[in-house]
């Protein structure tokens, strides 16, 4: 009743300011300076006129004066107001500001100076009404459900929630550049598959209805890159969005943005060099720092990261050997380590739930190395051992920051491997692989050696320090 009462008056006061005939949201602005320019910059913008213009976040009247505090993206500044006793069309003096309200967008015209008290201010007669506001922003806003559903209100009265956004910004940029600098082309595939592929995920899957088809959307963007190394690039990457139909969790998010890149005529020795610097470039672009404290963890990336063998890290661990797995040694790891689930899953499902226990009490930086042929249905076999794949992943705070291989290119190979996957799917394992003939079709014609490599933004979650739900604009809930 009281937001009703609220919007009624406010209701009331839009009402007035159009019987003045006075637009209440006009489309042209004349904004020609942020509002950290005159802060920033006083002493050179001291005595000159500008315009600002963004939300007032206060405003204070005594008789003939009044202060308004104006907001903008980039920062606060005080603009204060005399009252002339004359009125100008279309413009809100003194006498006009009590239909004005806190959360309604002016713009400001007028001289940069300070107050008596010293306060850097722009000192203007009028205001322009930009936006009539009719609902109140609350003072404060913590409840996690309707922050997250209203993010619009959430950023205004918890800017560090927009903050974040920017540096998530700067963080997708930061690999850009990076990338960009290295040679590499973005191309950007579809959303849209007949067959997915690329992970070890449940899709989700829509209708086409110009084709009368059922499509899904990609778990991944592996195997269309790999595509255009086989037509001829032979350093690409994307960023875009991924879908896998899994839970929701402080890691994992159903929809998220993610990062795949593939370099021809490179190894996963190579890989590793690279994308270890590329991490070290993406976090001192977005925090400025390499050293960071998260999840318990103290962190400190300014270093030569160590190798450690899948296989002796769950030997060392729980006697596991991964190479003639026991079932029921597995499920007993799990059961003694508090993990429930039915354990109706595949061995190196098993495997893998045993090594995500190592993985969680791991502070690293370090690299994953080898990991057993049954796990990675997409990378090359060792030359070395050919139970194990030229596979590695960073290991940092207790997650995997990324995933990278030498390319499986053996067309034989590939389809072997793929048909070991359907059959694991025909079984009942909804996240195992598809076969993709028109993939082994490509790598028949031939596909060059490679390193490939991905990382989703749960590298810039775990860094911020913030679940995956806090860290994205409008994350997706149930209806409300």
């Amino acid at each position: 009743m009281i937001l009703d009462d609220y919007r009624n008056e406010r209701l009331r006061k839009l009402e007035e300011i159009r019987g003045r005939g006075i637009d209440p949201y006009p489309a042209k602005t004349g904004r020609d300076t942020l509002i950290s320019r005159v802060v920033k910059h006083f002493d050179e913008l001291k005595g000159q006129e500008v315009c600002v213009a963004g939300r007032i976040v206060a405003i204070r009247s005594f008789g003939k004066l009044v202060f308004l505090k104006l907001r903008d993206l980039s920062g606060e500044v005080q603009i204060f107001m005399r009252d002339t006793g004359e009125e100008r069309e279309g413009l809100f003096g003194v006498k006009q500001v009590k239909l004005l309200d806190t959360g309604d967008f002016i713009e400001a015209r007028g001289t940069v100076d300070k107050t008596q008290t010293g306060e850097i201010s722009v000192f203007c007669d009028y205001v322009r009404l930009l936006t009539k506001s009719l609902r109140p922003l609350p003072e404060k806003f913590t409840n996690k459900e309707e922050r997250y559903r209203r993010r619009y209100v959430d950023m205004n009265v918890n800017p560090e929630v927009r903050e974040r956004l920017v540096r998530r910004s700067r963080f997708w940029q930061a690999t850009r550049d990076f990338m960009n600098q290295h040679g590499f082309v973005e191309v950007n595939i579809p959303v849209l598959e007949h067959t997915t592929g690329g992970a070890d995920a449940q899709p989700f899957m829509t209708h086409m209805n110009a084709l009368d088809e059922d499509f899904y959307l990609r778990i991944s963007h592996e195997l269309p890159l790999k595509r255009l190394l086989g037509g001829g690039f032979e350093k690409v990457y994307d960023i875009g969005p991924r879908f896998r139909n899994e839970g929701v969790d402080d890691e994992h998010l159903p929809e998220h943005i993610a990062f795949e890149a593939y370099a021809a005529y490179e190894d996963y020795e190579d890989g590793m060099k690279f994308y270890e610097e590329m991490i070290k470039y993406v976090c001192r672009e977005t925090w400025g720092t390499l050293q960071f404290e998260v999840g318990g963890f103290k962190i400190d990336l300014d270093c030569e990261w160590p190798r450690y063998k899948y296989a002796d890290l769950l030997r060392e661990k729980f006697g596991v050997d991964v190479f003639n797995p026991d079932r029921e040694q597995l499920i007993q790891i799990l059961k003694e380590n508090g993990v429930e689930s039915n354990f109706d899953m595949t061995t190196p499902h098993l495997i893998d739930h045993v090594w995500k226990l190592i993985r969680k009490t791991s502070a690293g930086p370090y690299w994953v190395v080898e990991e057993p042929l049954s796990l990675s249905p997409l990378a090359k076999k060792s030359s070395d051992n050919p139970l194990v794949t030229e596979r590695f992943h960073p290991i940092i705070a207790g997650t995997e920051m990324g995933n990278g291989f030498s390319e499986l290119n053996d067309p034989l190979d590939q389809l072997a491997r793929f048909e070991e996957q359907q059959a694991a799917r025909d079984a009942g394992d909804e996240e195992a692989q598809m076969m993709d003939m028109d993939f082994v079709e490509m790598l028949e014609y031939g596909m060059p050696p490679a390193c490939g490599w991905g990382n989703s933004e749960r590298n810039f979650w775990l860094l911020e320090g913030v679940s995956g739900r806090e860290a994205v604009p409008f994350p997706t809930m149930k209806r409300g």
